[in-house]
């Protein structure tokens, strides 16, 4: 029995199934993704780091897809938008994707005081309010605040619209995180009613998922995209990969102050990304 060390230093069973997700995500067919992930479970040494053993699954998933080349980590990816307003955008956008009819951030008045939400999502008659949480770095964890703080706003906003107050009829919360979820803010959001998209939470319909079934990956996915590309790219409206892999090049380049060689280079490298 093999163990890698994680970031964090603690020490955790390779997982060989781990190492095969991966691989598929990335792309791969079940028989080289089966087949690599034996090789690298004989290969490594025992507390192998989890950085070692991802830099691996690269480079032999590259070997056989080359497309692999072209992006980075998905969670990496997203911490590398900019918290405000990108990463709120798009959430917003993904939550249309999958069916939501989504209102921009706005402020909305309690019962006892005034909450800024960052959007109002709506699907099969309940109206909820969106808090989008970004963290820079995607091992940390979202806690049990963001649950507390959203409770209370609730409460306050549905009190408010019984007095008059709130011109919108609030049902729940939602929080939409780039990150994992502690424990201890699980048990307190299912207790309380209050929804969580995490990275892997929950199971049936969680962030990583909900990109992947509709291909929604963030331009920051693409290797080799400058900040500042990217910074333009969302003030002209583009947040995803697929929006300049199956863009018009020349009106991108034009209303983002791009040059054209340079959406051209980074719509190909998405296409790679997002055709199998």
């Amino acid at each position: 029995m093999k163990y890698v060390t994680k970031v964090d230093g603690s020490l955790q069973r390779f997982d060989r199934r781990k190492v095969r997700r991966t691989l598929r995500n990335m792309g791969l067919e079940d028989d080289d993704a089966d087949r690599i992930a034996m090789e690298i479970e004989e290969a490594v040494e025992d507390g192998v780091k989890t950085t070692t053993v991802l830099r691996m699954i690269r480079a032999r998933a590259s070997a056989v897809r080359p497309a692999v080349a072209h992006r980075i980590n998905l969670r990496r990816a997203l911490s590398l938008i900019r918290p405000k307003p990108d990463f709120e955008e798009f959430v917003r956008i993904l939550l249309r994707e999958h069916g939501y009819q989504v209102e921009a951030g706005c402020i909305l008045a309690g019962l006892c005081g005034e909450h800024e939400v960052d959007a109002i999502a709506q699907k099969d008659g309940v109206t909820t309010f969106v808090e989008v949480k970004h963290h820079r770095s995607y091992h940390r964890m979202t806690g049990l605040d963001e649950g507390r703080i959203a409770r209370a706003i609730v409460e306050d906003l549905q009190e408010g619209f019984v007095s008059g107050r709130c011109a919108v009829s609030i049902d729940d919360a939602l929080i939409v995180c780039n990150t994992k979820l502690s424990d201890h803010a699980k048990r307190y959001a299912t207790c309380r009613g209050i929804g969580h998209i995490g990275w892997d939470h929950p199971e049936e319909q969680n962030l990583k998922m909900m990109i992947q079934k509709t291909q929604s990956y963030p331009v920051t996915i693409v290797s080799g995209v400058k900040p500042p590309v990217v910074t333009r790219l969302a003030a002209a409206g583009i947040f995803m990969a697929k929006q300049v892999a199956y863009g018009d090049a020349t009106t991108i380049s034009r209303i983002a102050g791009i040059p054209l060689r340079e959406v051209l280079l980074i719509a190909g490298r998405a296409r790679a990304i997002l055709e199998p």
